[in-house]
C-alpha cells in the first residue's frame, strides 16, 4: 500500500483530525462514504415515509449481498445480513438445538458470548489445548473428535489478542469429520483476507462495526447450503417464512432464513458502503498493511522497560495486547484518551478460559487499522512511556 493511498483514506475518515484511534477491534472510524450513506437514506425516510424509502433502495439493498458474497467468495444466497456478530452467530448455534449428551469442541481463547451459550445449550464444552504456539492445537482438536461430537466452534481471533487460530486446518479436520463448523469471523472480518472455500466453515459470523468500518447495529452470516438444509431457526417471521395455509409454513431456503423482517436499512446501506470500500482496496493489501503495523507496534512496545506483550500465536494481526508494570490498564486507557488516543481494555469477562489458564491480568489493547500510520504509532508509544511508573 502506497503512502499516497494511506493519506487519501486518511482524507476520506474526518476522525483521523480528531484522535488517533487504536481501538479498531472495538470499533473503527467509518468512511466520510459509509456516513453519508446513512444519513442519505435516513433522510429519504423523512422525505418519503419508511416503507418507501426501503422500495427505492430495493436493488441497493440486494447489491449488499452480493458484495458480502464477494467479500466472501460466496454465493448471494448464503448470506444473511443481521443487526450485530453475536445475533448472527447465534441464529446458527441455536439452530442446531445441542443438549445433553452431545458435545462442543472450542477453543481456548473464546469470547465470552459463545462460551455463555454453549453453557446454557446443556451441552458438554471441551476447550481444545493449546500448541507450543498459544494457538489451537490441531493435533489435540482431531484426537478430541467422537461421535458425541455436534459442532466445532471457535473464534478466527480473539478478542483479547492478536492471535490467528489456524481456521483452515480446522476446516479440513471438521470436513473430514463430517462435523458442522462455526467460525466467529467478529475481529478478522476487514482486516484478513477471507474466502469460505478456502476456510471450509459451514457457517461464518461477523460484524459490521470493527474491521470493516461498517455502522454499529450491523452483523452478516454465511451459512453453507448442505447445513443451512437441515438447520430451522429457533425463531421465525413472516420474512425468514412464508404463512402458507392456516396450519401451515415454508422456511425461505436461502441464508435469509435467518433474517428477520424489520431492520435499519439506513445502516445496512451504510454497511454495504463498507464492504465496497474495502472491496476497492482489496483484502490482501488490507491484511498487508495492518500485519506490518501491528508488528511494528510490538517492536517499538517491546523496548519500553516494564511493558510485557501478550500476543501468542504463529500468525498474529492486528491486535496488539500488553500491560505495563505498575500500572493497571484501565487507568493507562484513560491517561492515552486524555492525549486522544483510542484504546480498549480486555478483561478475564470476555475470555475467561484464556485469562484463567494464563492468569492474565486486565490488557490494554491496541488495534490498528490500515489508516493509522507509524508516526501515530511512534506518538502513541511515547504516551505509553511517558505514563509508566
Amino acid at each position: 500500500m502506497r503512502d499516497e493511498d494511506v493519506r487519501r483514506f486518511r482524507a476520506d475518515t474526518p476522525g483521523c483530525e480528531e484522535v488517533i484511534h487504536l481501538n479498531n477491534a472495538g470499533s473503527s472510524l467509518p468512511p466520510a462514504s459509509v456516513t453519508e450513506t446513512v444519513i442519505e437514506h435516513l433522510r429519504a425516510e423523512a422525505a418519503l415515509g419508511g416503507y418507501e424509502a426501503a422500495a427505492a433502495a430495493e436493488d441497493r439493498l440486494d447489491a449488499v449481498y452480493q458484495s458480502f458474497a464477494r467479500l466472501l467468495g460466496a454465493a448471494k444466497d448464503d448470506i444473511a445480513l443481521t443487526d450485530n456478530a453475536t445475533r448472527s452467530w447465534q441464529a446458527v448455534f441455536y439452530a442446531l438445538r445441542l443438549g445433553p449428551g452431545d458435545k462442543i469442541l472450542t477453543c481456548r481463547s473464546e469470547y465470552a458470548s459463545n462460551a455463555i451459550a454453549y453453557l446454557q445449550s446443556g451441552a458438554t464444552v471441551e476447550v481444545v489445548d493449546d500448541d507450543e504456539s498459544g494457538q489451537l492445537d490441531v493435533d489435540d482438536l482431531e484426537r478430541r473428535i467422537d461421535d458425541r461430537v455436534k459442532l466445532i466452534s471457535l473464534n478466527h481471533v480473539p478478542t483479547q489478542g492478536g492471535l490467528v487460530n489456524p481456521a483452515e486446518e480446522v476446516g479440513v479436520i471438521a470436513e473430514r469429520a463430517g462435523i458442522p463448523y462455526l467460525l466467529d469471523a467478529c475481529q478478522s472480518a476487514g482486516q484478513l483476507d477471507l474466502d469460505v472455500t478456502r476456510l471450509r466453515c459451514d457457517a461464518l459470523s461477523g460484524t459490521g462495526r470493527k474491521y470493516l468500518r461498517g455502522p454499529r447495529g450491523t452483523g452478516f452470516l454465511y451459512v453453507r447450503p448442505r447445513l443451512r438444509a437441515r438447520l430451522e431457526p429457533a425463531m421465525l417471521d413472516l420474512h425468514s417464512a412464508a404463512w402458507t395455509a392456516p396450519d401451515a409454513y415454508e422456511v425461505a431456503e436461502s441464508a435469509r432464513r435467518f433474517e428477520v423482517w424489520e431492520r435499519n436499512v439506513a445502516a445496512i446501506l451504510g454497511l454495504g458502503a463498507a464492504v465496497d470500500y474495502a472491496l476497492a482496496i482489496g483484502l490482501p493489501a488490507i491484511e498487508e498493511r495492518v500485519t506490518r503495523l501491528a508488528a511494528r507496534l510490538r517492536e517499538m512496545l517491546g523496548d519500553i522497560t516494564g511493558v510485557s506483550l501478550h500476543d501468542q500465536g504463529k500468525r498474529q494481526c492486528g491486535i496488539v495486547t500488553f500491560g505495563v508494570a505498575g500500572l493497571p490498564a484501565a487507568e493507562l486507557k484513560k491517561l492515552l484518551a486524555q492525549s486522544k488516543i483510542n484504546t480498549s481494555v480486555s478483561r478475564a469477562a470476555s475470555a475467561q478460559f484464556d485469562f484463567t489458564a494464563r492468569k492474565l491480568p486486565e490488557l490494554l489493547r491496541a488495534s490498528v487499522h490500515y489508516y493509522n500510520t507509524e508516526e501515530e504509532l511512534r506518538c502513541f508509544v511515547e504516551e505509553v512511556d511517558r505514563f509508566r511508573p
